[in-house]
């Protein structure tokens, strides 16, 4: 379960927590449940700009699906 006081992790710590590149791990998480998306939507004139924030559980639950995998 989701808790607002929960841990929320930015792209870039988890990153160097997983030892991968930030736009690998904004790949991974985009469309992920759970993970909050923060930013502007792209205009005519101007660049769309997102926010990842990932919640601790979230990545957690992303380490163990990918783990299964790679085991």
């Amino acid at each position: 379960m989701l808790s607002a006081i929960e841990r929320h992790y930015t792209v870039q710590e988890v990153a160097e927590l997983w030892k991968m590149s930030p736009d690998t791990i904004r790949k991974i998480f985009r469309n992920v449940p759970g993970v909050l998306k923060i930013g502007t939507t792209e205009r005519l004139r101007k660049r769309g700009y997102l926010n990842l924030r990932i919640p601790e559980s979230v990545l957690a639950r992303v380490h163990a699906e990918r783990s299964k995998v790679a085991a």
